[in-house]
């Protein structure tokens, strides 16, 4: 199998990191893939212990086929990091696994983002694997699906789709009508808009929303396991740009084969199923505004 490079990016929170670290090293492709580290340099004196700490980690690391560490001699921030180390080890590999430092992974996460890479390579009506996914009622954690939502919780693309990532917050909001950023809401579940707008007011510095509006634009499909392969760690307060979650899962997919859909169109029932989630309580609804603003 041809594996998709992975990419990991890291700060300052040494626990986390190590977290990360421990689960990806427990993945069944571990020691045949090749591993990139971006580690951001501190903001400021106040950060500078915790990234030390964090890199002298890395810099210890086994378990991979290789690893490669860039560490950052300026602090880029997570979304500049993130899209210059996303851009740059696409171009020379053509495909990508990209994982933050508050990622656990279940064994067969890279298994499952690699099967799925080489399954919809040359569907282009595919454009993202996520690993993680909402905590719906699924029968079975053995299929995947389809569907508008791009999640950023353990990703991974093709370099013929990530040259439409466009982060030109004014050429998004000309583009889409309002009938679109309902689509883009869910139908009205949620608020993802807002972090557009967020970013177009300088109020927020984020990445993802921009691959989601790339994504939708284009009328691109994204791919999630029915059962999630991975958890997010890093809503304790830690996050540089995320509260707490209601969406933390403890169970994660250990399911080692997985059904993939040669149906290429969104799922209805996986949509609605979503849907019920997003709207089970006010709570949430108010977090989903706040979390995950990467």
């Amino acid at each position: 199998m041809n594996l998709a490079p992975v990419v990991l990016f890291v700060y300052n929170r040494p626990w986390h990191t190590k977290q990360t670290i421990e689960t990806l090293q427990k993945n069944s492709l571990a020691q045949q893939s090749k591993l990139f580290i971006y580690s951001d340099a501190p903001k400021d004196k106040s950060e500078a212990d915790n990234v030390k700490q964090v890199r002298k980690h890395i810099n210890n690391l086994k378990g991979f086929k290789k690893i490669i560490i860039v560490e950052r001699d300026r602090n880029w921030g997570l979304a500049d990091s993130i899209i210059d180390g996303v851009s740059s080890i696409i171009e020379e590999y053509g495909k990508i696994i990209v994982l933050e430092d508050d990622i656990v992974t279940s064994q067969y996460f890279l298994k499952f983002m690699n099967d799925a890479l080489n399954y919809y390579e040359n569907e282009q009506k595919v454009w993202h694997v996520s690993g993680w996914n909402y905590p719906i009622n699924s029968k079975s954690q053995n299929n995947a699906f389809l569907w508008r939502l791009m999640n950023c919780w353990g990703w991974a693309t093709w370099a013929d789709r990530w040259q439409y990532f466009n982060k030109d917050a004014d050429s998004i909001i000309n583009s889409f009508s309002k009938s679109d950023i309902h689509s883009f809401n869910i139908d009205g579940c949620s608020d993802f808009w807002y972090q557009v707008t967020a970013n177009k007011e300088n109020k927020i510095n984020t990445w993802a929303i921009f691959w989601y509006a790339s994504i939708f634009k284009q009328e691109g499909l994204c791919l999630n396991p029915s059962v999630t392969f991975v958890n997010n760690i890093g809503h304790d307060g830690s996050g540089e740009n995320c509260s707490k979650s209601p969406h933390n899962q403890k169970k994660l997919n250990q399911c080692k084969n997985i059904e993939f859909t040669d149906s290429i169109s969104e799922s209805t029932e996986h949509l609605e199923k979503v849907k019920k989630t997003m709207n089970r309580s006010i709570y949430a609804r108010i977090k989903r505004r706040l979390f995950c603003r990467y």
